[in-house]
């Protein structure tokens, strides 16, 4: 049987990248995924890449109107959720000297906020012996300058996931981190702020301080995430696992 076999997921921020990547996991280890993004044709095109089993759902998880819609749909076409995969976020370089109130607010109001409530609107729909992974960073105990106020959100993510495993003991659904390093995808040069050329010295940078000196692949990702939705990590929780390439460990 596959891990996931008739498991329910919901997937934030799957139109691309890690989240894409961990739908197609998903689907491929026999769950129906429902994704959101904020760009309908990005998820269009992400659910013709997964072929099946998936339903989209355009929205941001910063807007709670959006987050009640998209559970809406998902009980109306599932009934209920087995996994939830908190995976959008935002980042731009903002160093501390220039940064502004809506860079701040922007990057909280997705990353603290929007997780938080993506977690909680999900409660009612939740099975009993389900699996919530929430998406941090390496950036949780890494300084990365220009990057505080990301850090900072992502230091928030992994707090969220300690506090909700108490909270949601009782109902045996395990809360988990992963925290990915610096992996792959068209993030950073599309969404962070930086030139063309200042992303490739980045990855340039990136790598010197990785042990496996590379970059990782959303798939590497999907895997991590896959491995705690499903009951092979049924003794995990509140844990924050780093899919990292030894980048914050050594």
């Amino acid at each position: 049987m596959k891990k996931l076999e008739g498991k329910v997921a919901v997937i934030t921020g799957g139109s691309s990248g890690i989240g894409l990547a961990t739908a197609k996991r998903f689907v491929e280890e026999g769950a129906h995924v429902v994704i959101t993004g904020r760009r309908e044709k990005e998820l269009v095109e992400a659910a013709a890449s997964i072929k099946r089993n998936v339903t989209t759902v355009v929205g941001d998880v910063s807007r709670l109107e959006d987050l009640d819609r998209l559970y809406a749909v998902v009980k109306e076409k599932h009934g209920h959720i087995d996994v939830l995969f908190a995976n959008a976020g935002a980042g731009t370089i903002a160093p501390l000297a220039v940064a502004t109130e809506s860079h701040f607010d922007q990057t909280f109001d997705v990353n603290v906020k929007g997780l938080f409530f993506t977690v909680q609107k999900a409660l009612p729909l939740f099975k009993d012996d389900g699996s919530i992974i929430l998406n941090s960073s390496v950036s949780n105990v890494l300084g990365l300058p220009g990057f505080t106020a990301y850090a900072a959100s992502k230091a928030a993510v992994r707090n969220f996931s300690r506090g909700w495993t108490l909270e949601l003991k009782d109902r045996r659904i395990r809360v988990n981190c992963v925290s990915p390093g610096a992996i792959d995808t068209p993030a950073l040069a599309t969404t962070t702020g930086l030139t063309a050329e200042q992303a490739e010295q980045a990855v340039a940078q990136f790598t010197t301080q990785i042990p496996m000196g590379r970059r990782g692949f959303p798939e590497e990702i999907a895997a991590a995430v896959a491995f705690l939705a499903s009951d092979e990590s049924s003794y995990i929780t509140g844990v924050d696992l780093a899919v990292d390439g030894g980048m914050a460990q050594v």
